[in-house]
């Protein structure tokens, strides 16, 4: 980390330090348990830490810091030592505002290119996609149910 890094770092607001750290801790550990456990048992492992009584929040508000926590997951990302997938970015973000009581979900689509068969996921609230600011997940055709969503009696 260069002295430029860490002395932006130390102007963020207290809630964005404290999102950077959560993601630049968590990205490494989801990245690991993607590939050594899978999509499934890691999506499970995360849900079993989302909190039961979300707190109310104001839909102004739940932007905002969905926003800021989506900022923070692509700064540790640029600023990690690892640089994980997409699957791995978005389950960190996604698991990040779950913690929040942020309701989000997590999609997935593919895509033929070149006579490939391509992956990518990301997350999305009210419609938008967080994580995605140049639409590069409208190339994809997304599965039709969310892979990872609260349920509709934790939220």
């Amino acid at each position: 980390m260069t002295l430029e890094s860490l002395r932006r770092f130390s102007a963020l607001e207290r809630p964005a330090q404290a999102l950077f750290l959560r993601a630049a801790g968590m990205l490494p550990l989801v990245s690991l348990s993607l590939r050594l456990r899978g999509f499934r048992p890691t999506q499970s492992s995360l849900q079993r830490f989302l909190s039961r009584a979300v707190p109310q929040m104001d839909d102004g508000l739940a932007k905002k810091r969905a926003a800021l926590t989506a900022h923070m997951v692509h700064a540790a990302d640029r600023h990690g030592v690892v640089h994980p997938s997409c699957l791995a970015k978005s389950l960190t973000l996604w698991w990040l505002l779950g913690r929040q009581g942020i309701t989000s979900r997590l999609r997935i689509g593919i895509r033929k290119a070149n006579e490939k068969l391509e992956a990518h996921a990301w997350v999305e609230r009210e419609g938008g996609a967080l994580n995605e600011p140049e639409a590069h997940h409208r190339h994809y055709a997304v599965f039709d149910t969310a892979l990872a969503s609260m349920p509709e009696e934790e939220r």
